[in-house]
């Protein structure tokens, strides 16, 4: 699984190939069986601020959600905060066993920007933060499991939040920064890299709401934040490409966020409200990336410039690239990441004149769920499948198919082992990407399952569990347990396939 990134072996194939094929053979066990092709990898994620823990220890320097859980307990839904999470910067064997356990070829995670640079700044390096992530990597290596290393999940240094943070353009350098003291000191042992994490997330739910940095200011902030990691990930990849790519080799992505929306009715006015929610929701940073012509896509671009006419500003509240600009990010891609949970019906809005900025204002389309989807633990998430196969398909046909690792999916139950609608999701969720693949032609090379372990959900606590192994936070060890899904997930890993036999995995819940 995962062959040209186990260190030692030389070929590229499965992230330089240009072409996504079905042998003959292999499509005669896919008529029998729901199988991927033995080119498809199987990997799990963590992020560090969700399950290391160890804040302070050591050297690390304070992040953005270190402050805002301890100045601010009463915005996380249990007034819990990330300060031990998991414990897993103590227990590197321990979590890298139950990948192990698991059967997984690959490790998506992310490096604390604060660990490494207490200060945000390349002035000093925190050595302690180094070793923990080197014998992380290091035993990912002699297990045979592939890192996949994401620079930026979220914790933002504070010190760095204190000059404008994301709304300051001059982040961008600061990442570049940043990212140099990564490539130097780990590119020898990481193939793959991602800049960003869910950036419509950080910037508007972070910038234009109420997770960390809390900035509550959509229509400004958000758009200011977006701008300025675009170029952040612009510039870092052409470093990438000028300075490191024949030095280190590799390969370097950006995950994205994209959960489906679909028109609530057949109606001309929802056709185009679901088609202008794709655009503000994923186009906002899919199509300066992955588009043939770069730059914001137009339908924002001309809503948010005549927004900001309408409501008196001198100037669009949405920044405008250079043209230099526009080209250092369009093509600034190896593959896309690409993180999906559930899906939204859309209908068009009811524009109204002169209202405070924002988004949702912006893009005059309301997002809604069906009453009678499957539930979940959490408010936003719903169970639905066919949603994934429809966006897959729709990333192909806007964006050339480009090469696609889903870097994360998965769901939130309560607490317990025997989790039987977790397993039904994940497989669910399988059977529409396999068609989506196999059937329409997405070029999708691997998945992720969200999470290894239950985490720090943000602002949720620990009210979410994601994870395929339960963590006991009220055992001083931290104690971690598999679920019925990590045996689910354990056999999709080691064979490629999907059971026929379901019934090992649906006896019911406690």
């Amino acid at each position: 699984m995962w062959p040209s990134f186990v260190p030692g072996i030389s070929s590229c194939s499965l992230l330089l190939g240009s072409s996504y094929r079905v042998n003959s053979y292999q499509r005669n066990v896919l008529d029998s069986q729901v199988c991927f092709s033995n080119g498809f990898s199987f990997g799990v994620a963590t992020a560090s601020y969700q399950i290391e823990g160890a804040w302070n220890v050591s050297g690390k320097g304070e992040s953005i959600w270190d402050r805002l859980t301890h100045a601010h307990p009463e915005m996380i839904l249990d007034h819990q905060n990330g300060d031990v999470a998991d414990g897993s910067y103590y227990k590197v064997k321990e979590d890298v066993a139950l990948m192990v356990e698991l059967g997984v070829s690959f490790y998506r995670f992310s490096v604390s920007w604060p660990r490494i640079l207490p200060n945000g700044l390349s002035n000093y390096v925190n050595e302690d933060g180094v070793r923990y992530y080197k014998e992380l990597i290091a035993e990912l290596h002699r297990n045979n499991i592939t890192p996949v290393v994401t620079m930026y999940h979220w914790d933002l240094p504070q010190c760095l939040q204190e000059l404008g943070g994301w709304t300051n353009p001059i982040m961008a350098d600061y990442f570049v920064d940043y990212a140099r003291v990564l490539l130097d000191t780990f590119g020898d042992e990481v193939r793959i890299w991602l800049t960003f994490n869910e950036p419509y997330s950080f910037c508007e739910d972070g910038y234009g709401g109420l997770d960390a940095p809390a900035a509550n200011s959509s229509g400004f902030e958000d758009y200011m934040c977006g701008h300025n990691v675009l170029r952040a990930h612009g510039m870092v990849y052409r470093m990438f490409d000028n300075e490191y790519r024949e030095k280190i080799g590799g390969h370097m992505g950006i995950t994205l966020d994209f959960a489906w929306l679909e028109p609530a009715t057949t109606s001309v006015e929802d056709q185009q409200a679901a088609e202008t929610a794709r655009q503000f929701y994923f186009g906002w940073f899919a199509h300066p990336i992955f588009s043939e012509s770069g730059d914001y896509p137009p339908i924002m671009r001309s809503l948010i410039d005549e927004n900001s006419k309408r409501q008196g500003f001198h100037r669009s509240r949405l920044p405008y690239f250079t043209s230099e600009e526009v080209e250092m990010i369009r093509g600034s891609y190896d593959f896309l990441g690409l993180n999906h949970y559930t899906t939204y019906l859309v209908k068009r809005g009811s524009q109204r004149l002169n209202v405070q900025p924002s988004f949702k204002e912006d893009m005059n389309a309301v997002r809604f769920q069906r009453d009678d989807w499957p539930k979940t633990n959490s408010t936003w998430l719903k169970v639905v499948p066919w949603g994934f196969r429809k966006l897959l398909n729709w990333v192909r046909l806007n964006y050339r198919n480009p090469k696609t690792l889903i870097t994360e999916n998965g769901v939130a139950y309560p607490r317990g082992l025997r989790d039987t609608k977790r397993v039904k999701f994940i497989d669910s969720y399988l059977r529409s990407l396999h068609t989506a693949i196999y059937q329409d032609g997405c070029f999708v090379i691997g998945y992720t399952y969200w999470s290894l372990l239950d985490n720090f959900e943000w602002t949720r606590g620990y009210t979410e569990r994601f994870g395929l192994y339960e963590v006991d936070y009220q055992s001083p060890d931290l104690t971690r347990t598999a679920k019925l899904s990590a045996k689910y997930f354990t056999n999709v890993a080691k064979t490629g396939c999907l059971p026929n036999n379901f019934a090992d995995y649906t006896y019911d819940t406690d």
